[in-house]
């Protein structure tokens, strides 16, 4: 096979009631394509049959390769994993559960042929889900922007599209705790977004969990900002001058009213609790950026690899 012009990267949990369905349409999307095209499936370490699904996928379809991954380490080292073995000029990166509907990836290449070297797809709408769902990933997108130096778009996921040069800037990139989505903002060059409104799952669980949503949402912000830093220095200074404020109350009533109610243990415990609760707030924002650190030094592989499928990663191509 040619080296293709097009790559498409695709993480894969536990998504054999999908796996079928997404090939499909991506085969008819494949088509359609004026250039060679690589799919690449990474197995991140699924407990179903979606390996072997995968791998039969490869024995019958020469544009299918695949990584399976020794445990599971997440959607976004996933995505990371499969842009290290991508050879395409055009790299597509989009879900397996066909929320990301595959045929605007026609859009996509054509905006990317108008010269964007990144085009990501935004959404309108998220259909079926919570109000609760809807309501905190409005919140978290439009307080991410704020608080970040980089302009990272609203209502937007992993679903885009990259020109080659952007991908190898990503591939260079050291860090670990890994927001693609912010990173891809942060690189630059001529950026733009296509619209499409959110389809459902197609089968099977939400893979995304309350929990590993949370900790995608403090990666982002971590990653992209150092408000959290700062805040700690105004809760600081804001609980100084509320001790100044309870400290020139107390002078007051013992000289005025010395027998308050509001004098003596009461005081004492609500100044107690308000002043732990701070120092606790202040550790936990200082722990977050310090457990980064910890974990960037230890200088440890992103992840392991128990099986490839027609794949050799870029770099050593490049050696030979």
């Amino acid at each position: 096979m040619t080296k293709p012009i097009y790559s498409l990267v695709i993480p894969i949990y536990n998504e054999e009631e999908n796996i079928t369905e997404m090939y499909r349409r991506l085969s008819n999307v494949m088509t359609q394509l004026d250039g060679d095209t690589e799919l690449i499936l990474i197995d991140d370490g699924s407990r179903d049959h979606s390996l072997n699904m995968i791998r039969e996928l490869h024995h019958c379809d020469r544009r299918v390769r695949y990584l399976s991954f020794a445990r599971n380490f997440g959607h976004q080292i996933a995505v990371t994993a499969g842009l290290n073995f991508v050879q395409g000029k055009c790299v597509i990166v989009m879900d397996a559960d066909l929320q990301d509907p595959p045929e605007l990836i026609l859009k996509m290449i054509a905006t990317w042929q108008q010269g964007y070297q990144v085009v990501y797809a935004q959404r309108l709408s998220r259909k079926r889900e919570s109000w609760l769902k809807r309501f905190t990933a409005y919140a978290f997108y439009r307080f991410l922007q704020r608080l970040s130096k980089v302009d990272i778009p609203t209502d937007t996921g992993d679903f885009c599209l990259m020109d080659r040069q952007v991908v190898d800037i990503l591939n260079a990139m050291p860090e670990r705790n890994r927001y693609i989505r912010g990173l891809r903002a942060w690189v630059g060059f001529n950026q733009t977004a296509v619209h499409f409104e959110r389809d459902p799952r197609f089968a099977g669980k939400v893979k995304y969990s309350f929990g590993k949503s949370w900790a995608l949402a403090i990666d982002g912000i971590i990653s992209f900002s150092t408000v959290p830093l700062k805040l700690a220095t105004y809760l600081g200074m804001l609980s100084a001058g509320i001790a100044l404020l309870m400290m020139i109350l107390v002078l007051y009533w013992r000289l005025v009213d010395p027998v308050s109610p509001l004098i003596g243990f009461t005081l004492i415990t609500i100044a107690m609790f308000f002043l732990g609760s701070v120092q606790l707030i202040c550790i936990g924002i200082l722990g977050e950026y310090i457990s980064r650190i910890y974990e960037e030094v230890k200088g440890r592989p992103i992840y392991t690899l128990k099986e490839t499928g027609g794949l050799v990663r870029v770099s050593e191509m490049s050696s030979k």
